[in-house]
């Protein structure tokens, strides 16, 4: 069972790239612990910064170090840093075009007994709305660290969005297969389309495995860049199949499910499910609780996948 969360596995490839790159900044608003930052702190003390609880500073210094030529990634509690900071996310980020990359840990229901208040079920809507931000949900800590390297490579805005626990293993060390910006098939099966981003990845995964033993051959598409989108790889996948099911970790409304039946709508039309958080405030629990609660887990899924193909 893996025991390195997300945002530890973004911490190591931070590490590694500032030993090479000077102009690699870290900035947290008092959260280095919760995003497993203490390392890095350790390693590149003069490549920190401590804001304290002052997100919207968080994002506004980023942005100013960026246009001095630094190259920094801002992590704080994605339901504050989407939120609490947004108008500096849109102007003084993406407005200004800035090389920000912003880290919202403990992303969706993470935060569980927490609440509402600490719930990020909004963010992919948000976020994604703002012209020249990018945003991204990667599956496992394989993935999260081809997306960091990746994010090096360019001098564009992003957001990504990671949770809190460790997640079960996708892929591995030698084959993690990642194009930026390019949507990864882990099957193949023409009865149906599943399209899950972050960590309903994997519950998506094993659902189609589940369905497989019942004869119900599934696609299952691994959509992590979610703007931009892989419209391409949406309308491989829905042609070859008689439905499609989006599976996340968000709101009804706004999130994958939204972006998808758009594509849907306008280049194959057919039925398209959503399977997202409610609605509502979320009970609290555990991750695990509350995605069982929801159905957000494998037998959930491929029952919805069942009850889709009649």
């Amino acid at each position: 069972m893996n025991k390195i969360p997300n945002r530890q596995a973004i911490c190591e490839v931070l590490i590694e790239e500032a030993n090479k790159d000077k102009d690699i900044v870290v900035l947290c608003s008092d959260s280095r612990g919760s995003a497993s930052f203490v390392p890095f702190v350790n390693a590149h003390p003069d490549q920190f910064l401590e804001v304290g609880i002052a997100e919207q500073n968080l994002v506004s210094i980023s942005a100013g170090l960026a246009s001095c030529g630094k190259k920094p990634f801002a992590a704080s509690p994605a339901c504050f840093i989407t939120t609490r900071s947004f108008e500096q996310c849109k102007v003084d980020v993406a407005y200004s075009n800035t090389n920000v990359t912003l880290i919202g840990i403990s992303g969706g229901i993470s935060y569980g007994a927490l609440g509402m208040s600490h719930h990020s079920a909004q963010d992919i809507a948000s976020m994604s709305a703002i012209p020249n931000m990018r945003v991204y949900l990667p599956s496992d800590r394989f993935q999260t660290k081809k997306l960091i390297q990746g994010l090096l490579q360019d001098q564009k805005p992003a957001y990504i969005r990671v949770g809190r626990n460790p997640v079960q293993d996708i892929y591995s060390e030698e084959n993690c297969p990642f194009t930026m910006d390019q949507a990864t098939v882990l099957k193949e099966g023409s009865d149906l389309a599943i399209i899950a981003c972050g960590e309903m990845v994997k519950p998506a995964y094993d659902a189609a495995k589940i369905l497989e033993k019942q004869g119900i051959h599934g696609t299952v598409l691994d959509m992590y860049c979610i703007k931009p989108l892989d419209v391409e790889a949406i309308k491989k996948a829905a042609q070859g199949a008689k439905a499609v099911l989006t599976v996340e970790e968000h709101s009804p409304f706004g999130g994958l499910g939204s972006m998808v039946s758009q594509v849907v709508a306008r280049e194959c039309p057919k039925k398209v499910i959503n399977l997202s958080l409610p609605d509502a405030p979320v009970i609290t629990g555990t991750s695990q609780e509350v995605f069982d609660y929801y159905h957000l887990n494998a037998e959930g899924i491929a029952k919805k996948a069942i009850e889709i193909l009649g």
